[in-house]
């Protein structure tokens, strides 16, 4: 998989730019502010239809612009394929394959397998939990369109099950058949879900591991764990346990949209006990394992971005995380750091070729 030349216009911070990349690894360099982790992404953009740090599309428009445009194109399996996102305001945001526009952006998801690694992760110890099952939908979507599918029915069930128990409680009454409906809906997508969750993790936790241990040299032990309410009960059973609590809260409060992903060190929550160095090689590790798996679903080499991850980590972290992507397993490379001369001093420890952008 990838990425030939990118053009922007009006995205962020650029008015118009054409970049032409090479093949193997490809940094853009210069000072904060001066739109590096824009380009990177700009090439999410590509792949998933969205903004990976400001999910307001509009906000992704050049400040007093109309419009944005952002044209990818790609080599995939030896084929040429030109990706179009653009967005006008006051219009719908439109995607295009090779001149034609998809009628759901989900029907993208997958197709330019992409994975990023940014100091934003770091959401994902310290946000709630919702942002973890985001990461774990995120990865199995990329390759099973079923699952997509079946998340966004559960999720418009959930809302709509919602809806009826703030109904009830609104208008002091309750019928327990229209509430069956949902829960037997809510119970076949939920169930659907919870099981490709479990033989996800049952794949992608020992690939992890591995990941970290070759990162860390195995200094500390680490581990992810997975919460779920389904792991207790059937979900019908669940709904019809706390249907009382359910209707004091006026949301429904068991199901897998509860569900969560634990991280470890030492048997204690990483969040609280992780140093920034641990911290920052646990996201990564997860990040490189997301690249495997979805490089082992898809035979396709996924394009890599890496927003200023050698920034807070030791010189042994860093030369480790170079050695990991100095083979012929990763594919294309993209880096963003502030500092010119260190990237050229790390990528040259890489034997590929690369071109660096000055922004």
């Amino acid at each position: 998989m990838n990425l030939n030349t990118l053009s922007l216009v009006n995205y962020k911070n650029f008015e118009s730019q054409v970049f032409d990349f090479d093949s193997k690894i490809n940094c853009f360099v210069g000072a904060n502010g001066i739109g590096k982790t824009n380009a990177l992404d700009a090439i999410y953009h590509l792949a998933f239809g969205k903004s990976y740090f400001n999910p307001v599309a509009l906000q992704n428009i050049k400040h007093g612009e109309e419009f944005f445009v952002i044209d990818g194109s790609f080599t995939k399996n030896e084929r040429k394929e030109k990706i179009v996102v653009s967005l006008k305001r006051g219009q719908k945001k439109v995607i295009k394959r090779n001149g034609k526009a998809y009628e759901k952006f989900s029907e993208h998801i997958g197709f330019i397998p992409l994975v990023i690694i940014s100091p934003a992760d770091r959401n994902l110890i310290i946000e709630g939990s919702d942002t973890r099952r985001k990461f774990i939908d995120s990865v199995i979507s990329q390759s099973d369109k079923s699952y997509l599918s079946t998340l966004i029915s559960y999720n418009k069930v959930l809302s709509q099950r919602n809806a009826l128990l703030k109904y009830f409680a609104l208008n002091s009454t309750f019928n327990a058949d229209t509430l069956a409906v949902y829960n037997e809906q809510m119970t076949g997508y939920g169930n659907e879900i919870f099981k490709k969750r479990d033989e996800f993790l049952k794949i992608f936790i020992p690939i992890f591991l591995q990941r970290y241990n070759a990162i860390s040299l195995s200094k500390e032990t680490i581990n992810l764990k997975y919460k779920s309410d389904l792991f207790q009960n059937d979900l019908n059973e669940l709904l019809d346990q706390n249907l009382n609590k359910d209707k004091a809260l006026q949301y429904t409060s068991v199901g897998i949209h509860k569900d969560d992903l634990i991280f470890l060190i030492d048997g204690f929550p990483i969040k609280k006990f992780g140093s920034q160095g641990q911290q920052k090689s646990f996201l990564i590790a997860l990040k490189l394992a997301q690249f495997d798996f979805i490089k082992q679903q898809s035979g396709v080499s996924p394009i890599l971005l890496l927003d200023d991850i050698f920034d807070k980590l030791d010189e042994n972290r860093v030369s480790q995380i170079i050695s990991l992507v100095d083979d012929d397993h990763f594919g294309q490379i993209f880096i963003s750091d502030t500092h010119a001369d260190r990237t050229e001093n790390i990528v040259k420890q890489i034997h590929q070729s690369y071109k660096l952008f000055k922004l």
